[in-house]
């Protein structure tokens, strides 16, 4: 059986980056571990989850959760380094 490290680990996502795929699209966050490896299989995917994380951090700020928003700003930094190949990923983050 995996474990939920497991699954992030074979996702090549972090708990917070899964987290905001979760929060964004409203769903289980083993759902989004699923969802954020298959998005992250092309450049077009890669671009969607940086966009997730931007409506993500945006709805953050605009409730006055500044944590939250600290927190996803960090979660988008690193889904973009981690995925430098993707020219739409690591700019203007």
């Amino acid at each position: 059986m995996l474990t939920w490290v497991d699954c992030l680990s074979l996702a090549d996502l972090t708990a917070d980056e899964v987290r905001a795929i979760a929060e964004h699209e409203h769903i289980s966050e083993m759902a989004a571990v699923e969802l954020g490896a298959f998005l992250c299989q092309d450049s077009a995917g890669v671009k969607h989850v940086k966009a997730m994380i931007l409506d993500d951090i945006a709805g953050a700020m605009k409730r006055g959760d500044h944590v939250r928003a600290a927190t996803l700003k960090l979660a988008l930094r690193h889904f973009c380094t981690t995925h430098p190949d993707n020219p739409e990923c690591g700019k203007s983050n």
